[in-house]
């Protein structure tokens, strides 16, 4: 397996090109707009104009892009991939979608003699760059074991989480426990500038204590400079959650914390902050 196409080169995605291309495979790149991966080109991935013209002839196809509707349309949109990837060939999802979808997917995909696969991913821009992401992976154990070799291109824990859809029910849980590490962070350092403390103290005091977290680590700093930069973006992961509560509201389950926070970023949303990281969140508390 030597010839990727590629769909979705953006924040997450043009980092994940690279480190496939440094493992040594071939990529095929699709984008809306050319001038925004011509950095990749430059470095040697080979961009088609078409998501047909990208697949064509790839032993495998990775997707990431941003919605669940951006899923359905580069999947099932005549012409596209499922009408155009060469027969057999594997069929990766990266994106964080609904395990609805993905098993949708796979249904169709398999019937049409694909081998598919749900692979979110965590980790972040920072993971992404490092080829250190988390990913999760749903579909056929078999299939999952032959793409070891480019999932290990692009990250470093990585686990097979079940059949179709069990992918993205697994990064669906990672965004819940986000949503109440983050809230729980931005609350905590609300509070410590309320009462006068010094924040760099503050965050050297607890970071390796009971209190510290990788979101701590990756957003206290971020959040005392009001860098409010996307290593992933705030409304993606107003998506992500908004997946979780249909998914639990089908489980009979009622999860008030992840409903709360994503209140919080709805709001955000609605002041146009939407484009902004998750760090962002402290904005509810400080404006309060």
């Amino acid at each position: 397996m030597k010839t990727i196409g590629f769909i979705g080169v953006g924040i997450m995605g043009k980092s994940m090109v690279r480190n496939l291309m440094k493992a040594g495979f071939e990529l095929h790149i699709y984008a809306r707009t050319k001038a925004k991966v011509e950095d990749v080109i430059a470095e040697g991935a080979i961009f088609h104009d078409s998501i047909a013209g990208c697949v064509k002839g790839c032993e495998a196809v990775i997707t990431i892009v941003g919605f669940p509707a951006d899923v359905e349309d580069v999947y099932f949109t005549p012409g596209n991939i499922l009408d155009s990837a060469q027969p057999g060939a594997y069929l990766i999802d990266m994106t964080t979608t609904s395990p609805t979808l993905a098993e949708k997917i796979h249904a169709v995909g398999t019937e049409k003699g694909f081998h598919v696969m749900d692979a979110p991913v965590t980790g972040g821009d920072t993971g992404a760059k490092n080829g250190t992401l988390s990913i999760l992976a749903g579909g056929e154990r078999a299939d999952y074991e032959a793409c070891m070799p480019l999932f290990r291109a692009m990250g470093t824990n990585i686990n097979y989480q079940g059949t179709a859809g069990c992918g993205q029910h697994a990064k669906l849980a990672n965004q819940i426990m986000i949503a109440g590490t983050l809230s729980g962070v931005c609350e905590a350092l609300t509070y410590a500038r309320a009462k006068g403390l010094d924040m760099q103290t503050l965050l050297r005091s607890v970071s390796t204590g009971a209190a510290g977290s990788k979101q701590l680590d990756a957003f206290g700093p971020k959040i005392l400079d009001g860098d409010y930069a996307p290593g992933f973006f705030a409304k993606h992961f107003i998506k992500d959650m908004k997946l979780a509560c249909e998914e639990a509201e089908k489980s009979g389950i009622h999860l008030e914390v992840l409903q709360q926070v994503l209140s919080e970023y709805e709001e955000l949303e609605q002041r146009g902050l939407g484009d902004c990281g998750t760090q962002v969140l402290i904005r509810h508390y400080e404006d309060a």
